[in-house]
């Protein structure tokens, strides 16, 4: 018995001493940060990155300073020395220097950047000469289809339990596929009393969002509607959304890419256009206050809509996408949808789609913006939506505007960045408010 506890004992050791000699080190998270908190320099003004690692390590890391993700310089390889290591950088011409950080003993890459005059970022391209008459065009054949609405009213469940609010599926008749969302107004509302706000969705195929109807009880009430971006049926099992966006709407985004016609975003417009209508045309509206708010692809409609709808007084558009589409023509980077793709044996852009691209961007709709203002958040570190191209539509705008930036976020609203934009609508519901009807 004694030898045979030994052995056991003996075993257990020998287990105990392979679990200690095969445990793998923690990982490494590396992270990057500029020699200034706001990040931003002048154009040719050196930018110190300074790369650090978690905990902190000796060895190689290989760098990439690149012109906001493209026209990347050759790799660099730096030793971290007690977990530091810095690198210096600059650019010849407004724009944001990206690094790129990556090591053997981390399981992935780190991005930081500085912006160099960034706000002297210009359109790559001017604005197409019959661009107005285009839109004309589509208006005037929106305007013949009538505004014919279907309300279906959504009652209060425990995961949407909105109280003293009118909440409805709607359903408004559009070029193509209708209007799809959910409208919420307070109960026994008087007339002409209530700002309007709506809602419109980033990438994706989804269901309008019921939740947003809460905002119908902020500053003293509003009118709500929250549009999902395809014109289909809201409020359906998710295996549904998942069967289009894996079938019909797999590839929308690069629907109509030679045809400014039958372009996917043309009819996305359209949609957002004749939801103003629909807004518009209740009785409670106050006649003045029209936002619009959304994210992502939800701010590139927020633009197409300050700069094709002179009914918007105000947008907020975080990360937008949309901006500079032909970016190419200034050796830049464009934003999503990525428009205009390059013909894989010349390298160059496909004409057709660089010739449709300039009808459905952003930076010439925030040209003919004219309401009161707009709120704009930007990433400094944003790959599917880069800064260079938000900028460029920011810069665009004529109207006052507000940018939130933030140097260390990717393609995401921080709880700061929502926080600004929501503040910035309300803001403008009070500012509003003083203005005689």
């Amino acid at each position: 018995m004694r030898l045979s506890a030994f052995i056991f004992l003996f075993a257990i050791g020998i287990l105990n001493l392979n679990a200690e000699t095969t445990t793998t080190a923690p990982a490494v998270t590396l992270k990057a940060t500029t020699d200034r908190p706001d990040s931003i320099y002048k154009t040719g003004e050196p930018a110190t990155f300074t790369i650090s690692s978690s905990p902190a390590i000796d060895g190689p890391v290989t760098c990439i300073l690149s012109k906001d993700g493209i026209q990347a310089q050759p790799p660099q390889t730096l030793n971290l020395q007690k977990g530091k290591a810095t690198l210096t950088g600059t650019l010849d011409e407004p724009g944001f220097l990206q690094l790129r950080v990556t090591s053997p003993h981390a399981k992935s890459h780190t991005l930081a950047a500085a912006a160099l005059d960034p706000h002297l970022i210009k359109p790559s391209m001017p604005v197409p000469d019959d661009f107005d008459t285009f839109w004309q065009n589509q208006k005037d054949a929106l305007a013949k289809i009538p505004l014919k609405s279907t309300l279906t009213p959504v009652p209060a469940t425990s995961s949407a339990p909105f109280k003293n609010i009118d909440a409805f599926d709607v359903q408004v008749d559009c070029l193509g596929a209708p209007v799809s969302g959910y409208f919420g107004k307070p109960k026994n509302a008087k007339s002409k009393s209530l700002p309007a706000i709506l809602f419109v969705h980033g990438a994706g195929v989804r269901s309008a969002n019921l939740g947003t109807v809460h905002w119908a009880t902020n500053e003293g009430g509003m009118l709500t509607l929250d549009i999902n971006a395809h014109g289909i049926p809201n409020g359906q099992p998710e295996e549904y959304y998942e069967q289009l966006s894996k079938n019909e709407l797999l590839n929308y985004r690069a629907e109509g890419r030679a045809d400014r016609e039958k372009n996917y975003f043309t009819g996305m417009f359209l949609r957002v256009i004749r939801a103003i209508d629909f807004l518009t045309a209740q009785p409670e509206w106050d006649g003045k206050t029209l936002i619009v708010y959304g994210t992502s692809q939800g701010g590139y409609q927020a633009f197409a809509a300050a700069g094709l709808d002179s009914r918007v007084s105000f947008f907020c558009a975080g990360v937008p996408a949309g901006c500079d589409h032909s970016g190419s023509q200034a050796d830049r980077v464009n934003g999503w949808p990525k428009m205009v793709p390059n013909d894989p044996a010349t390298g160059k852009p496909d004409p057709l789609a660089l010739q449709t691209s300039r009808y459905l961007d952003a930076v010439n709709f925030a040209q003919r913006a004219h309401g009161k203002g707009a709120a704009i958040t930007v990433g400094f570190i944003d790959v599917t939506c880069p800064p260079t191209s938000v900028y460029a539509a920011y810069n665009a705008l004529t109207i006052p505007k507000t940018l939130n930036t933030e140097p260390l976020a990717g393609h995401t609203n921080t709880p700061a960045a929502l926080k600004f934009m929501q503040d910035a609508a309300l803001q403008h519901v009070r500012d509003m408010k003083r203005i005689s009807p």
